[in-house]
Order: structure tokens, then sequence, then C-alpha cells
């Protein structure tokens, strides 16, 4: 006879899981007591926004999903922007929530909330375990749904007095993977597609992806003479000195990629929704006017046809057939259009020089020449993000961690459980100072549990982003983007880490030896100048075109 936290822990066992992250409550004391001793590491949280965000970061580094304990009520709708980062990014993930007793439901109990209705839209599936000796089988459905088809977030809340009752129950087996064969007819059929095309692209992306797929993605491109342009935030999936690798389709994207987007006439789509983000709000594409054909492989049914008529679509997992289409010979080849398209990348990463004594875009070529292939970046949502899109160059799957869905505050969560889960590599957050204090409380957990990441803030004073689109929109006209600042280096030391504050670009350098020499947790402020708006256009620059509009208007 086991209680219900040790059925769900030992669950947990069988499912492989060797971390949980974790806000403690009362409501699921059960567990705490399962995992006491258990050999699931409990990452402890400052807040349950960035323990759910560690548990999405961890799935999308492992492609295991991350799993994550919050408490009732506050607990969870706390937790729900983690959920939303999951479910956009098709992240795997299960969130545990504490849940009232049983016999208390519907009476407006303390801290409760009907998980059904309030997760409903934001995860593939929500459900609540109503009798103990079941728990094995819903958190087997749930491993098995989180990483099935489009792969996203699993919610089960768990009534305290069902955790605390005994059961005798037999452990399940984990799930299986799924085969995953892909008939030759198929694979044929999609190369035949792309033959007849003039300006094709192909879009790897989503989730289900693998250093093997990059390289057999490298290997198909170089075979084929194709362009790969990859999604918003996606720049992991293939290497991105490869002369095949042509740039980011999404928020900042080259104007060149934008235009060649909207002149092909055929999209190969490796696991890519091609969404907004990818079409700048459906202007280069538009799905109510098709003009260019769409090969679409996505491991999700609902998928095909839902923006885009497939012609043809496969469901399928991306990785098994871009290593098919790399072993197939080249029925003809698309040197000329890919090499003017390389030609444009390689042109917008030449920097355009930003004002101040502190300059993004040398900052961020300087990581991009002396970091180490495996060195993993993570940040979170605003303008400084677009200096990394623009002018690093990712070598490996699995160096990139950012939100496709936006989220502020994702970088130094998604940090801290890329260094737990790989504390031998290098691991570099990237954050704007409003996007930082969205989740600065979890430098402590940083600190306590030993993760060295070295984050480096780009501190303008503002929130840049919005800043940038209200002086487009009410020139001169600030309200609500100012902000007052910490000093970011002294909030390091207090946590016993390292911290420098950063004036002028040629003392970067020797502070970043120092911050990654020092072994502990660092954060590196840089001092920026307010006029550095963006890669492209200054605050001055932006306010200006922002009054010609008004004007015009």
């Amino acid at each position: 006879m086991r209680h219900g936290g040790q059925i769900l822990v030992d669950a947990l066992k069988a499912n492989g899981v060797g971390r949980v992250f974790s806000v403690p409550g009362e409501s699921f004391l059960a567990v705490l007591d399962g995992l006491h001793a258990s050999g699931i590491q409990n990452i402890v949280c400052r807040h349950e926004g960035g323990a759910a965000m560690m548990a999405e970061a961890h799935g999308k580094l492992t492609g295991r999903p991350g799993v994550a304990f919050v408490t009732r009520g506050p607990g969870a709708t706390n937790a729900s922007a983690g959920v939303h980062v999951a479910r956009q990014d098709s992240t795997p993930m299960i969130l545990f929530v504490g849940q009232i007793a049983r016999a208390d439901r519907d009476r407006g109990a303390f801290q409760e909330v009907d998980y059904r209705a309030m997760f409903g839209p934001l995860a593939k599936w929500v459900a609540e375990i109503d009798q103990t000796e079941r728990i094995p089988e819903y958190v087997s459905r749930a491993f098995h749904l989180a990483m099935s088809g489009r792969p996203g977030p699993v919610v089960l809340a768990l009534p305290e007095d069902m955790l605390s009752s005994r059961a005798e129950v037999p452990d399940l087996a984990p799930a299986a993977q799924p085969l995953s064969a892909v008939a030759a007819e198929s694979v044929a059929a999609i190369a035949q597609a792309l033959a007849g095309a003039e300006r094709p692209l192909v879009i790897p992306g989503g989730t289900l992806w693998s250093q093997a797929a990059a390289d057999a993605l490298a290997r198909f491109a170089k075979g084929w003479g194709l362009p790969v342009a990859v999604p918003f935030r996606r720049q992991g999936h293939m290497d991105n000195a490869h002369p095949n690798y042509v740039g980011d389709l999404g928020v900042g994207m080259n104007p060149a990629l934008g235009q060649a987007l909207a002149q092909s006439d055929c999209l190969l789509s490796l696991g890519s929704r091609l969404g907004d983000t990818l079409t700048r709000g459906y202007e280069l594409m538009d799905p109510t006017r098709p003009h260019a054909r769409v090969i679409h492989v996505h491991p999700s049914p609902d998928e095909l046809g839902h923006l885009w008529r497939p012609d043809p679509g496969l469901v399928a997992d991306p990785r098994v057939v871009v290593s098919a289409l790399a072993d197939l010979p080249a029925p003809r080849r698309w040197d000329g259009w890919t090499r003017d398209l390389r030609t444009a990348y390689e042109a917008w990463q030449d920097p355009r020089p930003t004002p101040g004594a502190v300059r993004m875009e040398e900052v961020v070529r300087w990581l991009s020449d002396q970091l180490p292939q495996d060195a993993i970046i993570t940040n979170g949502a605003g303008n400084y993000a677009a200096f990394l899109h623009r002018y690093y160059r990712f070598r490996r799957f699995g160096t990139q961690l950012a939100p496709t869905s936006g989220s502020m505050g994702y970088g130094l969560p998604a940090a801290i459980a890329a260094k737990l889960e790989h504390p031998d590599r290098t691991v570099i957050c990237m954050a704007g100072d409003g996007c930082l204090q969205m989740t600065v409380n979890e430098l402590s957990t940083a600190a306590q549990h030993g993760a060295a990441i070295i984050v480096i803030v780009a501190n303008n004073g503002q929130y840049g982003t919005i800043r940038m689109h209200q002086e487009r929109s009410y020139p001169g006209r600030v309200s609500g983007t100012a902000l007052a600042n910490p000093d970011f280096a002294a909030l390091a030391c207090a946590y016993g880490g390292h911290g420098e504050r950063i004036g002028r670009q040629e003392d970067f350098a020797d502070a970043f030896q120092r911050a990654h020499a020092s072994g502990r947790l660092a954060v590196l402020e840089l001092v920026l100048d307010p006029e550095a708006l963006s890669t492209g256009a200054t605050l001055s620059e932006t306010r200006t075109a922002g009054e010609a509009a008004l004007r015009r208007a």
C-alpha cells in the first residue's frame, strides 16, 4: 500500500524523469514526501511562472516532457505563462497542480479553480485524478499525449485527499515510441513535387528535431542545391555557417529573405506550421490567396490544411522524412537561387553600427565568434533579441532556447534548466532589463542549485520594443515604457554570484572571461544608450518616421 504521492513519484521514475521543477504548496505535500529520497531532483523555484518555464525549456532541450508541480489557485494561474509557451512552441510538458479536497468541490473553497475550464484552451489535455489507484493510468496517458503528434503541455489536477489516500496498484511501463517508418512512395511524391519548382524554400521547424536531423538536412540541401530558411527562433535546426542556410523567417527578418518568401513558388515545410510570425502577419503569404505550392510534412494531421492546402501533405515525423530525402539523388539543382539568398544573408550579418559606448551588435558578434559551438543561448522577448537573431550563428541543434510565443522573462528560467541538464556546457542568458525583471527572482534558484549561468543584461532603461511601437504610432508621447532599474551586477553579488557593470565596449571581452572563470552565477550588465532602439533604427529615426506617417495621415 502506497499513498498517492508515492504512486505518482514512482510513475515519474518509471517514465525516466530525473528532475522536476516546483514551488511547494500544502495541496501536494504527499508528492513532496514521495520525492524525498526518490532520486528525482526537485528544483525549488521562486515563482510558479519560472518553474513552468524551466519545465518547458527542459522539454524543448530533451524532447521529453518537462515536469512542474505547483499549488492550486494562484500557483496555477502563475504557472499558466509557461503552459502557454509550451502550447505555442509545441513543447512536451506536464504540469501537476494541487487541488482542493474532493468533498469540497463546487463550494468556492479556498483557492478552488476549475482547471479543465482554465487550462482547456492552453493544454492538449486537462484532467483531474479522482481515484488514487488510477494515478499510473493518468500519468501514462499524460506522457503519451505530451509527446504524440504535435507535442504540447498536459495539465493534471491532484486533489490533496486523493494524494494522501493509499492504494495497492502496480506501476505501468513507460510510454513507448510509436513506429516512425515513412513509405518510400510518400518520400518520392515529395521529391517529385519539389522538382517542379523554380524558386523553392525548405523550412524546417517544430520541436521534433535532432542533431542527426540537422546533419541530414545539411546533406539534403547540399545534395540538391536547396536554400534553407528556418522559422522564428528555430535557428538551431541547421548550422548557420552552412552555405545553404539563408536566414530566419520571423520578427525582424532580413527584408531580402521576406521578399524571397513572397516570390517563392514552392515551400517544403518540415514540421513548421507556417504561421503568422514566419509570414509577417500573413502579409508575405496569404492563406486566402496562396501564391506558392506547399509541401507540408507535420506530425499532427490536424495541422495539414489548417492554414494551407498541402500538395502533398504527409503526417509524419519530419526527422524521418528529411533523412529519407537526404538519401535521394537530386532531380535538379537550384544553386543560383540559393547562392543569391546566401549572399543576402551574409550581407544582413554585416553589423549596422548603433549609438553608444556599448554596442549590442558587437557584443553578439563577439559571442558568436568566441563561444564553443555547443554553447546554449537563451532569451525571452524584446528588441535586444533581434541582435541575437541577426548576428549570432547557431551551429548545432539544442543551442537556442527561446519562446516562439514571444514571452518575456523566459531567458533566465530556461538558462537555469539548460545548465542543470548540461553542467559542463557554457550557458548564456541574453535578457533586456524589462525582460529579466519578469523572472529576476530566479537568480536565487540558480544560486541555490549551483547553476553557473552567465546573464547578459541589455539595460537601456525602457521597455524598448513597446517604446519602438509607441514612437511609430504616437511619436514623442512616452507613456508607460520607462523603467527604474536596480544595480543588476550588485544583485548578482547579493546572491553570492559574480557581477560587473560594463560601460565601454572594449571592456566586455575581459569581463566575460572573468565571469566565465568565476564558476558561479554571473551577471554582466551592459549600459546601453537608449537611442540604440533596434538593429535597424535609432529612437530618433523611429520618432521621425512616426511623425512623417502622422503628417501623411
